[in-house]
C-alpha cells in the first residue's frame, strides 16, 4: 500500500476536532485512507442502497447502530445526517467521533457549511502524488509516463491499461455524478464539451467560444465548468490580482486534476502520440501545477496559486503567494535548458521585485542548479519548492 502523505495530518486533527471530512474525486483513495487510518472504527458506505435507505428513514437509529466512533463514506447521499451528527457531537464532545467522506464536493460542502461549521476539519485528497510514488515499485521513469497514466490509485494497484479505465471512469462516475447535480439531456454534447476542455488545458477560459463549438449557451458552459470544478475534474487557476501592468489579463486558465484523464479525452494513447501532440507542453505544465497543488493540500495548506499574464507577450505560469513572499515559477517541458526559458522570469522580477532566490524554472530535465536569474529544478524534484 502506498503511504498517503495526508494520513498523519488527518490523524493529528482527529485528536482535536469531533468530525473529520475527506473530500476528493471518485477513486482518489479516500475510502482506503480513512479505513487504514481508523481501523477500529465502524465503517458504512452510503453507496450501499440498504444502508442509504436505513439512514434516510431512521437517521437516529442509523447513527446509534454505528456506535461511538464511525466512518460514514459518501455521506452526500444523505446530507440530513450532518444535522444529527452536529447534535451528537455537541452533546458528547468527543474528538474524532465521526470520519465522513464524499466525492461530490459541491453538495457535501454546502451541507457541511450549514450543519458542522466550527466542528469539522476538512481535507482534500487528490489521486497519488509524485512524492507518494517516489521510492515505491510504482515509480515511473519519465514525466511522459506519468502524464499518460495519470495518478488514480486503482490503475497502479491493479496494473491496468489507463486508457480504457479512464474512459470507463468518465462514463461510470463523471457523467453519472454530473447528472445528479444538473440536468444534462444530451450526454454526447456533454462529452464533446469535456473533450474541448481537455484540448484547452493551460488556456484562458472563453465561455462564449466553447459554447459556440458545443452548441449551447454561454450560461450553460459557465454552469458546466463550475460543476466540473466542484466535482474535482477540472480546476481554474486565477490571474494574480496585483496590477503590475495596466493591461493585465483577468480571465482564469483551465486545468484538469488528472492529466491521464485529459489524455484519454484527447485520444493520446502512448508516448509517441504525446510527443507529437500540440498539447504536450500544456500537459506538462498541468502535471507540474497539479503536483505543487498536491504538495500543498497534503500538508493541509490552503494553496494561493495564480498565474500572471500581461496582454501581449510576458507570462508567469505559476505564482505562489505565501504572504511574506511571492514565488514565481516558469514551466518548460524541454529537457535542455535554454536561455529563452528565463525571459519572463527576468521581466517579472523588474516589475514585481521578486528576487532571484524566489524565481524558479521547472523543466523536463533532471538537474537542479542556481543560475543568476533563477533556480533551476528538474521535474522530479518538486519537493524542494518552498511551501
Amino acid at each position: 500500500m502506498v503511504k498517503r502523505l495526508l494520513e498523519s495530518k488527518i490523524r493529528e486533527m482527529a485528536t482535536k476536532m469531533p468530525v473529520i471530512a475527506v473530500t476528493g474525486p471518485r477513486q482518489s483513495g479516500k475510502s482506503t485512507l480513512i479505513q487504514q487510518a481508523f481501523q477500529a472504527y465502524n465503517y458504512v458506505n452510503l453507496e450501499d442502497i440498504e444502508q442509504r435507505s436505513f439512514a434516510k428513514e431512521d437517521p437516529k437509529g442509523f447513527l446509534l447502530n454505528l456506535g461511538t466512533y464511525a466512518i460514514i463514506d459518501e455521506i452526500q447521499y444523505i446530507p440530513d445526517l450532518l444535522s444529527y451528527i452536529q447534535i451528537i457531537t455537541d452533546k458528547e464532545k468527543k474528538a474524532g467521533q465521526f470520519i465522513i467522506s464524499g466525492s461530490q464536493n459541491l453538495l457535501l460542502m454546502e451541507s457541511i457549511s450549514q450543519s458542522l461549521a466550527g466542528r469539522v476539519a476538512i481535507f482534500n485528497l487528490l489521486p497519488f502524488s509524485l512524492e507518494e510514488l517516489k521510492n515505491t515499485s510504482y515509480a515511473l521513469p519519465t514525466y511522459e509516463d506519468y502524464i499518460l497514466k495519470g495518478f488514480y490509485p486503482r490503475i497502479y494497484d491493479l496494473d491496468l491499461d489507463p486508457m480504457p479505465w479512464l474512459l470507463d471512469y468518465i462514463q461510470t462516475y463523471v457523467e453519472r455524478d454530473i447528472r445528479q447535480i444538473i440536468n444534462v439531456s444530451d450526454l454526447m454534447t456533454f462529452r464533446q464539451f469535456l473533450e474541448i476542455c481537455a484540448g484547452r488545458i493551460g488556456q484562458l477560459v472563453n465561455f462564449s467560444e466553447i459554447g459556440s463549438l458545443v452548441g449551447v449557451s454561454y450560461k450553460t458552459i459557465a454552469k458546466w465548468i463550475s460543476v466540473l470544478e466542484t466535482s474535482f475534474i477540472i480546476h481554474l487557476l486565477r490571474p494574480y490580482h496585483k496590477n503590475y501592468n495596466k493591461r493585465i489579463v483577468k480571465t482564469p486558465k483551465l486545468y484538469f486534476y488528472d492529466t491521464g484523464l485529459a489524455c484519454a479525452l484527447m485520444n493520446i494513447r502512448n508516448t509517441e502520440d504525446l510527443n507529437r501532440h500540440f498539447a504536450k507542453g500544456a500537459l506538462f505544465e498541468n502535471f507540474i501545477i497539479n503536483e505543487i497543488l498536491k504538495n500543498h493540500l497534503n500538508n493541509k495548506l490552503h494553496p494561493k496559486h495564480y498565474f500572471w499574464l500581461a496582454t501581449g507577450a510576458h507570462e508567469i505560469d505559476l505564482l505562489l503567494d505565501q504572504g511574506s513572499r511571492l514565488i514565481s515559477l516558469e514551466i518548460k517541458s524541454g529537457r535542455t535548458i535554454n536561455s529563452n526559458f528565463f525571459k519572463s522570469l527576468k521581466y517579472f522580477q523588474s516589475l514585481s521585485g521578486v528576487t532571484t532566490e524566489n524565481s524558479i524554472l521547472i523543466y523536463g530535465g533532471d538537474e537542479t542548479q542556481q543560475r543568476s536569474i533563477a533556480k533551476v529544478i528538474g521535474w522530479n524534484n518538486l519537493a524542494s519548492i518552498p511551501l
